[in-house]
């Protein structure tokens, strides 16, 4: 909805149901896994199919006895979580929601009309134009320097960014949302690190750079490696941390290198005492 709120409505589309996160769009942080919550809206004719509520009165029928049953005990979500939004909403006021989705769309546009020449840009529009969001298409640099989007998504901590959405919703990519709130300031330092990292990315397609030894392959660099006397790796420590005037000011340390992701997905992994510390005691 950050590309839709003021300008356009779902059911004009022709939806039968539409679930609307309130994350970024309505003020909820959005991270962790959660919280994905927010209205469920459907059409007349799927009224009937709603849940409703033993105890509270939903559709304004005074029945509480509904056809089917509650889906949860909190029949319209978090007490906590809602009033955050009812408060943006109230705040910003028509227009203010409207300018919301306007700039939000302006700034995707503005990063991918900065990138375009540097890195291709998924799903673009009629009019070369993206939505609220652009996706960089970064699966070429697998054949051309062994460069997965793993790397670059590590390489941006030491940029001083959180990475992206990666791999979603195209495999091998990052999907861009600088929503209404980022300042062109700010735009313009994300968009001149990812050209500096696709700098660093030629490099290794030139055979200047090792493939499996360089910036991005040993991303993120912590402050406990670089103060590491043995430096074996073909870039000094400066080109690691500080790859940007800002960073010297402003440095992000992340706290752990690199680690393996598939592995800690797809592996049980306890970091508490194992049993026998608990028998022994």
């Amino acid at each position: 909805m950050n590309a839709q709120v003021g300008l356009c409505r779902p059911a004009d589309f022709g939806a039968d149901v539409c679930h609307l996160n309130l994350h970024k769009t309505f003020c909820i942080p959005h991270g962790g896994g959660g919280p994905g919550m927010g209205p469920i809206g459907v059409q007349a004719h799927l009224v009937p199919f709603l849940p409703g509520h033993q105890v509270v009165e939903m559709d304004g029928t005074g029945e509480r006895s509904p056809r089917i049953g509650a889906v949860s005990a909190a029949p319209w979500g978090s007490g906590s979580i809602l009033p955050i939004s009812w408060v943006y909403i109230a705040l910003m006021g028509s227009a203010g929601l409207t300018k919301a989705t306007q700039v939000a769309i302006l700034n995707a546009n503005y990063i991918a009309k900065r990138l375009e020449s540097h890195y291709p840009i998924l799903y673009k529009g009629k009019g070369d134009l993206v939505a609220h969001e652009c996706i960089l298409d970064l699966r070429e640099f697998k054949k051309t320097a062994a460069i997965e989007v793993d790397d670059i998504a590590k390489r941006l901590i030491d940029y001083g960014f959180h990475p992206p959405t990666v791999s979603w919703p195209v495999a091998g990519t990052v999907m861009v949302e600088p929503t209404e709130s980022e300042s062109l300031q700010e735009l313009d330092r994300f968009c001149d690190a990812l050209i500096a990292i696709r700098e660093e990315i030629r490099e290794i397609e030139q055979g200047l750079v090792n493939q499996q030894n360089n910036l991005l392959k040993n991303a993120p660099h912590t402050a406990a490696s670089l103060m590491s006397e043995d430096w074996d790796r073909p870039y000094t420590r400066q080109q690691a941390a500080y790859p940007t005037p800002w960073t010297r000011e402003n440095k992000f340390w992340a706290a752990v290198g690199r680690v393996d992701n598939a592995y800690g997905d797809r592996n049980l992994i306890c970091s508490c005492l194992p049993m026998e510390a608990y028998h022994e005691a």
